[in-house]
């Protein structure tokens, strides 16, 4: 029984302990609770006043901010007024002095009109008093007014052309002492700093051939290899009893150079049939273009002339396979160029136009075997289109004299152009073409009255007229070739220049007896 009381008590005792422990933990969990709130209170409410003392910062800074910018805004209103202002002030002041030239121009205007009203009323009286005294000189002379207008008109002709015969003499003298001393300076030293090798061309191609098989083969059955290449290549092939050679006849020289190429390589190969023409064609054109284009970029290299558009190099290269009277026309141009250059030096003008003029002046003939028209006007085409500056569009255009010559650029290129083109070695012609120019040349010449005789002297390049002593005087020597000079150049066509040289004697002849 004690031992179930003993039981009881100590399970009661559990128990309370139990409760009791858990009321103490209970207790020190809600203190713990209560000190954790208290903390996240504290910190909220320190969380509160941080946030409201950044805002208020913030709102600090950015009215500092804001009144910072209002106040540079205030300034540069302040410096615009203040140009506004000042720009309203010299508005006013040249309102003010227009005002006072308008006024001064009316004032000018009222007293001209006056002026010219009282210079009318005087015409009208001298004209009164002309016509007084033009009767009065009718009267005593016997004759009208057109009557002796007619008169001194019949009796100045030979004394103006006497007295202009003597001026141009005189001017022309003036100025031969130091033009002439001056202009050999500069083309001399032009011509000696620019040596240029010539080597006359032909008009056609001729391709040497291995054997005479060749030439068979070259044909095709039916003639359809030589047709094949006659019509890729637009030239024609000459085929005769010429041992191992065969001649390229065409108009175009690119075409010639690619048929040429062709049938280089065709020869070399020995496959020659219509596809493999085709091939070879196709293959010589782009090495046809490869050597245009180098040849045009080694043209603007040599000159140092920069800037080009792309096509007008590529139209220089073409010009590798143009001749005139036998002379490359790409070694032409690059000449004038170079000659341009260096006279326009000695001139003190802007060589690089120079050059750049000289080398474009013949570019038309680049495309004178496509396109119809003169190479002048094709090339002042050229240039416009690929956008070259008036002098040298104006220098392509002057350089044959179809044009006046209006800048100091046009005439250099001119006389660059002369001197490449008439310095020995440098062109050819035919024997017809050189015998019917002499021939035209003693027959403008002879054309003139007072002319005995006419000699066609220098290959061309200088004409002696002989005149009659009692029709042509010592004055009237200077027009007389002045004037054959003008006709020759506009009716006749000729490299270089020409010599008119008019020639007057007078002989007496006695006999001894």
């Amino acid at each position: 029984m004690e031992f179930l009381f003993l039981a009881i008590g100590g399970v009661a005792g559990l128990l309370i302990g139990c409760w009791m422990g858990f009321l103490w933990r209970k207790k020190v969990a809600e203190a713990k609770i209560g000190s954790a709130e208290k903390q996240a209170t504290q910190m909220l409410e320190d969380a509160i006043k941080q946030a409201e003392t950044r805002k208020k910062e913030s709102l600090i800074e950015a009215k500092e901010e804001i009144l910072a910018a209002k106040n540079e805004a205030d300034e540069e209103l302040k410096e615009r007024r203040k140009e506004v202002t000042r720009m309203e002030r010299r508005i006013q002041q040249k309102e003010e002095t227009l005002d006072r030239k308008t006024d001064n121009i009316e004032r000018k205007e009222q007293q001209l009109q006056a002026r010219q009203k009282e210079a009318d009323e005087l015409k009208e009286q001298i004209q009164q008093a002309l016509d007084e005294q033009l009767s009065r000189l009718e009267k005593v002379a016997g004759m009208t007014s057109e009557e002796a207008k007619a008169e001194i008109v019949s009796r100045l002709d030979d004394e103006i052309a006497h007295e202009t015969a003597l001026k141009l003499a005189n001017y022309e003298a003036q100025f031969r002492e130091d033009a002439e001393t001056k202009a050999r300076d500069i083309l001399s030293l032009a011509i000696q700093r620019c040596a240029a090798d010539h080597v006359s061309e032909a008009a056609i191609s001729v391709v040497p051939l291995p054997n005479e098989e060749m030439k068979g083969r070259i044909i095709g059955r039916e003639g359809r290899n030589i047709r094949t290449i006659e019509t890729l290549t637009g030239v024609e092939l000459i085929i005769d009893d010429t041992p191992e050679v065969i001649t390229i006849s065409g108009f175009d020289p690119v075409r010639r150079e690619v048929a040429r190429l062709a049938l280089e390589k065709l020869i070399s190969d020995g496959r020659i049939h219509p596809a493999r023409i085709e091939e070879m064609v196709e293959k010589a054109q782009r090495d046809v273009d490869n050597v245009i284009k180098q040849a045009g970029e080694k043209a603007v290299f040599e000159t140092g002339v920069h800037g080009l558009h792309a096509e007008l190099i590529k139209l220089l290269g073409r010009m590798k396979y143009r001749t005139s009277y036998g002379q490359n026309a790409l070694r032409h141009s690059i000449e004038v160029s170079l000659l341009s250059g260096m006279i326009a030096d000695e001139m003190g003008v802007d060589s690089m136009v120079a050059k750049r003029a000289g080398l474009l002046h013949d570019i038309g003939k680049a495309l004178t075997a496509e396109v119809e028209g003169s190479h002048v006007t094709l090339g002042v085409e050229i240039a416009r289109k690929y956008h070259e500056s008036k002098e040298v569009v104006h220098a392509i255009e002057a350089h044959h004299g179809d044009v006046e010559a209006h800048s100091v650029i046009a005439l250099i290129v001119q006389a660059a152009d002369a001197i490449s083109a008439a310095r020995p070695g440098a062109r050819r012609e035919n024997m017809e073409n050189y015998i019917k120019r002499l021939q035209k040349l003693e027959e403008i010449s002879s054309e003139f009255p007072g002319v005995e005789k006419t000699f066609a002297i220098q290959a061309g390049r200088e004409v002696r007229v002989v005149v009659r002593p009692e029709d042509v005087n010592e004055e009237q020597m200077m027009l007389l070739a002045r004037d054959i000079a003008k006709k020759i150049e506009a009716e006749l066509t000729y490299p270089g220049q020409i010599k008119v040289n008019v020639i007057r004697e007078s002989r007496a002849v006695e006999y001894a007896k």
